[in-house]
């Protein structure tokens, strides 16, 4: 399938940046993540949640968004992140978080990546043997990234979530294969749940497109429903993307389960999804199937790994019963790259192909 706006060969206002950016790539369990700390305009707002909303609005920074995320610079699922100033000096910086449909609020697996790149740079001082945390704020709260050394190399990052809750079971869902049900949760970002026996599928890369087109069919049905709405904070409504899952079994640790989530329009995570998994441990919380002490063995769609556990529970959630889930899981670089826009390239910022 091909989404290309033909604007971007011809664009009739096209960025014509010719400062360089900076960026540095990792990877976190197959599913990439751009950090850009320097190079970038000032961006305006008292706290990183303020910020996101004066991204989504400046031309400018939407430009240099397109240009990193969009071919040939990058692809149709590719994820980063622009390193802003903490809401106070608790963090250790803030970030906001972009892929190819905008900014999101939330991100589990650039959480991780941004805790290896702040210890393995030395932005952060860690130990060479040790649990360093990381504190930093994004769009739906602060969030910690536990990175761990083993002789000065980051060995493992232990991603600590936002509160994270139920927000609805079995919730129905008119689809092209028929009725089906949801359940609903918050991890940062609200996630619709389906187990894909359902659809009479299994989570194979042979039912890729299959799967990619229910995801985007099962968000944007439930996107502007009633119970996606945040009831505290608008600017956190809306379904953020659907885990499509295969339920494997408990084992003596836990439940193990293998998802592909389909986020924003029909990008697919490589990852288990870091604030997916969050919301997954949610929720089999609230269905008892985990309990503090046992591990959600979370795969993704090419076989890498997330652990999920419950790190304590909390009553501060909407409704009154949620957990302070955490993910465990590892990024490693990929890259270091300079980037530019020669004002005479016609294909300017890029374009999209899916």
């Amino acid at each position: 399938m091909v989404a290309l706006n033909p604007t971007a060969y011809y664009p009739q206002d096209m960025c014509h940046t010719t400062e360089m950016l900076r960026a540095v790539d990792y990877h976190t369990a197959g599913e990439p993540f751009r950090i850009v700390a320097e190079g970038l305009p000032v961006i305006m707002g008292a706290t990183v949640a303020e910020r996101r909303v004066y991204a989504q609005n400046s031309p400018d920074l939407d430009a240099i968004r397109r240009l990193l995320c969009q071919e040939p610079r990058g692809h149709a699922d590719m994820y980063g992140g622009f390193v802003v100033p903490p809401d106070d000096g608790e963090a250790h910086f803030g970030v906001l978080f972009w892929h190819n449909d905008g900014y999101s609020t939330a991100c589990g697996h650039g959480t991780i990546a941004l805790g290896a790149w702040a210890v393995s740079s030395g932005l952060v001082t860690a130990d060479p043997d040790a649990v360093t945390p990381v504190t930093i704020d994004v769009p739906s709260g602060r969030v910690v990234a536990h990175v761990r050394t083993v002789g000065g190399r980051v060995d493992s990052v232990i991603f600590e979530n936002v509160a994270s809750y139920r927000v609805a079971e079995s919730v129905p869902v008119a689809t092209s294969r028929g009725p089906i049900t949801a359940g609903l949760a918050f991890g940062g970002a609200l996630y619709a749940s389906v187990d894909v026996a359902q659809f009479g599928l299994s989570l194979t890369l042979e039912n890729y497109p299959t799967l990619l087109e229910l995801g985007r069919e099962i968000k944007w049905t439930l996107n502007d429903s009633p119970l996606s709405q945040h009831p505290l904070d608008d600017r956190l409504s809306g379904v953020y993307g659907t885990i499509l899952f295969e339920d494997l079994g408990d084992t003596a640790a836990g439940p193990h389960q293998r998802n592909m989530t389909v986020f924003a329009d029909g990008r697919v995570d490589r990852s288990p999804c870091g604030s997916g998994t969050a919301a997954r441990v949610a929720e089999l919380a609230a269905e008892g199937r985990l309990w503090p002490g046992q591990v959600l063995a979370h795969d993704s769609i090419v076989d890498t790994r997330f652990l999920g556990r419950i790190r304590s529970t909390t009553t501060d959630v909407p409704g009154g019963v949620g957990v302070i889930a955490e993910v465990e899981g590892m990024a490693y670089r990929t890259g270091e790259h300079v980037f530019s826009l020669d004002p005479a390239d016609p294909i300017g910022e890029g374009f999209v192909i899916r």
